[in-house]
């Protein structure tokens, strides 16, 4: 009994993290409206977003897209992370409940909604070049910084592992989404989603907007000490996921036996407890009544 209290308070405080104060009222409709959605149940794409390990995926993608001077750029000018950062969890983890779990419909209106605000956001960079989130190009590099930091914590954290052809199913699976936002030819196979996420490197570099970002994420996140602890831990699992080549430009390290050994044990600690405290629980079997025999009839009674 005591445990399963300590399972559901600690399911409680990270889910109201994650989803923010109106998350109940949110997973309600995502998951109880009845009909279509984008995937269907159980596919690829179901597992790897429903799993603790895309905890440590997202932390990675924001690292990982940091890197691109215009993204990092627009984040910085408009999307107020520093002050609402929990905030902005809460609507990217909305986001991705929706487009993944939702009703069809329910996904095509957060869509929507995503892209007026992209039409919105558009700036200039330090020397003189125009910016828009709504770029294709742009879209794209944030796509394959995301979905191939999913798929790495999955496959390094996860519960199931995706076999070869499920992880070409899971890209082209977040391909619809990523269409739908305005990505003109989003990867389809993992083969693919690695060819385009090295043909941006030219593109990547460290900017002033970039370290910043990187140190409010991992240095000053606005959580208490006791959240502080396993958030680091999550932390050090994500940076320990980012390829060599991304680690310089951020001052982030790069210490491998400590990753494979250390860094390695802690995230499955982390992730496993994460799923365990989040798994909803089986209500028990209410016990079958004991059936009584039947009386004998009146005229065996009556003998």
């Amino acid at each position: 009994m005591l445990l399963t209290r300590v399972r559901q308070a600690a399911g409680a405080v990270i889910f109201d993290r994650v989803a923010g104060p109106d998350g109940p009222t949110r997973r309600d409709r995502i998951h109880g409206r009845p009909g279509p959605r984008l995937a269907e149940p159980g596919t690829p794409i179901w597992r790897v977003h429903s799993d603790a390990a895309v905890f440590i995926g997202g932390l990675r993608a924001l690292l990982l897209q940091a890197l691109h001077p215009a993204a990092m750029r627009a984040v910085s000018e408009h999307s107020g992370y520093r002050g609402d950062m929990l905030g902005r969890l809460a609507r990217t983890s909305t986001f991705l409940a929706t487009t993944t779990f939702g009703h069809v419909e329910d996904a095509e209106e957060a869509i929507e909604v995503v892209r007026r605000i992209h039409r919105r956001v558009r700036g200039t960079m330090p020397d003189g070049t125009p910016y828009r989130a709504d770029d294709p190009h742009l879209l794209e590099w944030v796509h394959v910084a995301e979905i191939d930091s999913f798929l790495t914590a999955h496959q390094t954290y996860g519960a199931r592992p995706l076999d070869a052809a499920e992880r070409d199913e899971y890209v082209a699976q977040t391909a619809e989404v990523a269409r739908r936002l305005g990505v003109l030819d989003p990867p389809l196979t993992e083969r693919d989603l690695k060819e385009r996420l090295e043909a941006f490197r030219p593109e990547l570099r460290s900017t002033p907007e970039a370290r910043e970002a990187v140190s409010f994420l991992l240095l000053r996140p606005p959580l208490g000490l006791a959240e502080r602890v396993p958030y680091t831990v999550l932390a050090v699992a994500a940076i320990g996921l980012m390829p060599r080549w991304a680690r310089w430009p951020l001052r982030l390290p790069w210490l491998p036996v400590t990753e494979r050994t250390v860094v390695r044990a802690l995230g499955t600690v982390a992730t496993s407890t994460i799923r365990w405290a989040m798994t909803p629980q089986r209500p028990p079997t209410p016990p079958k009544p004991q059936s009584r025999p039947s009386p004998p009839p009146p005229s065996a009674a009556g003998e």
